[in-house]
């Protein structure tokens, strides 16, 4: 597998409220936000860092302990600049140029 610095930070996520995107942080003036995808057709989760692709992952990485329970809210303006920059990639492969049209699991 190919290492990614990222998942090796302890980020303090929070949720979004939105289904897709459902947890963002801010790490050092950065927002990381994950994607939920079609699992078992594609890696459960995608990450971005200010709306760049950085990796897709099945399992959560041990730093990143907590990440889908007991989590804060984030507030709304800071959920409309995390997200901002990914309205275009709901879907998996969008953020390539390739969105996924499978029926079966991005339809």
């Amino acid at each position: 597998m190919a290492y990614f610095p990222e998942a090796e930070i302890a980020a303090r996520w929070a949720r979004t409220g939105e289904y897709r995107f459902p947890v963002a942080a801010e790490v050092d003036g950065s927002w990381w936000v994950v994607r939920r995808n079609p699992f078992p057709d594609h890696e459960l989760y995608t990450l971005f860092v200010d709306g760049q692709v950085r990796f897709d992952f099945t399992e959560v990485p041990a730093a990143w302990a907590g990440l889908s329970t007991g989590l804060r809210r984030l507030g709304r303006r800071s959920v409309r600049r995390a997200l901002a920059p990914l309205r275009d990639f709901t879907v998996y492969g969008s953020e390539a140029g390739q969105p996924c049209d499978d029926p079966f699991c991005c339809g």
